[in-house]
């Protein structure tokens, strides 16, 4: 629907003309004179009706019915020009019925184009919207589409590794759950608090992440898989702080919730999880046993999990002198596709490992140590 900020001649002839009524019918229908509508249609943009007339037409604008606004919005197009149109007078305010179902249709491509690593089409389907309509202009199905595409924006930029900033995962996450909280939906809101949870983790803030996911592991307003993920989580982060035993035993209740709800590709994460835990514990021949399980089970081949698994995988044979030749190798080849796909933060992971295993303990291969071990 479309918003007059000013009315003048020519717009209330574009609401005459879309309201397919005569000057008499159109003069009767706002109470007004005939030779009332006649000056506007005959002077235009040249006249502007009073205060309390331009109050009448906006009354008549708004209880028209799509077509009127529509047909209104192109007759006000095809009578101006970018030369001589002046002001923007006229904004349209939000999507009509149709574009929802294409912007909703926009986003189930968002999702394909992110599990396959395409990140180039999903921030154009994503931009498409989230650039085209503000959230003041929104009703609330418009404002639950913006906070969906919003926080698609935050998965887009948390795999491409931009995690903290203005133009960041974060950022992303925290505008989309700010939507949610004003549309009072709490299961999205809490998905959006796991979301910052994966971001404060990825930051290197490995103790305020875990606090997190503990909370979000008994938090009713998530589903089961999702509540079942944070406490997988719990024990990501604490592997990577060093609580690799404790980390174990959180992560295989994590894995039987997965079993339980017939969940195969978390089952598959967590057994790529819970390798990792054993390697840092030292135990090689469990860190094995899981990644074989992670590498057999798996029935989502993406790029991005293809190359999480085969940098956990290296990882685990770097961790032993007769199999180090082939972790790099293997890390070699996650890199090749980590590159490929412009996996920023998957690419500072293998970077990170090797710098470890060739004993470079400065800054920057510890803290990238920290973030991913």
């Amino acid at each position: 629907m479309a918003t007059v900020h000013h009315w003048t001649g020519l717009e209330a002839k574009a609401l005459r003309l879309a309201s397919r009524l005569s000057v008499r019918a159109f003069a009767q229908q706002l109470g007004l004179a005939v030779a009332t509508v006649s000056k506007w249609e005959s002077k235009l943009a040249d006249t502007a009706p009073r205060p309390d007339t331009q109050a009448i037409l906006d009354t008549a604008l708004g209880r028209a019915d799509a077509s009127v606004h529509l047909r209104f919005e192109t007759l006000l197009s095809e009578m101006t020009s970018p030369l001589t149109a002046g002001p923007r007078r006229v904004t349209a305010c939000g999507p009509r019925a149709w574009e929802y179902e294409s912007w909703a249709d926009d986003l189930d491509r968002v999702v394909v184009a992110l599990s396959r690593q395409n990140f180039t089409f999903a921030d154009s389907l994503l931009t498409r919207w989230l650039s085209r309509f503000k959230a003041p202009e929104l009703d609330e199905k418009g404002l639950y589409l913006f906070a969906r595409s919003t926080a698609l924006l935050g998965d887009l930029k948390r795999d491409q590794g931009a995690v903290l900033g203005p133009l960041s995962a974060e950022h992303s996450y925290a505008g989309a759950r700010a939507v949610f909280t004003q549309l009072d939906i709490p299961r999205r809101v809490a998905q959006l608090g796991l979301s910052l949870a994966v971001v404060t983790e990825m930051s290197g803030n490995l103790e305020i992440a875990a606090r997190h996911y503990e909370s979000l592991a008994v938090d009713d307003r998530l589903s089961r898989r999702d509540r079942a993920r944070a406490r997988l989580w719990v024990g990501t982060a604490l592997s990577k702080d060093g609580e690799h035993d404790y980390a174990t035993r959180v992560m295989t209740a994590a894995t039987r919730d997965f079993e339980d709800l017939t969940e195969p590709d978390d089952w598959s994460v967590a057994h790529q999880k819970l390798a990792l835990a054993r390697r840092g514990a030292g135990d090689l021949t469990q860190a094995l046993h899981f990644i074989d399980i992670a590498r057999s089970s798996q029935t989502t081949e993406s790029p991005m999990q293809r190359v999480r698994l085969d940098t956990a995988h290296g990882h685990i044979l770097l961790s032993d002198a007769a199999t180090r030749d082939d972790g790099h190798h293997v890390l070699d080849q996650a890199a090749t596709v980590a590159t490929q796909y412009g996996l920023v933060h998957q690419l500072r992971s293998i970077e990170g490992i090797k710098a470890m295993s060739e004993g470079r303990t400065g800054p920057s291969a510890t803290v990238t140590r920290e973030k991913n071990a």
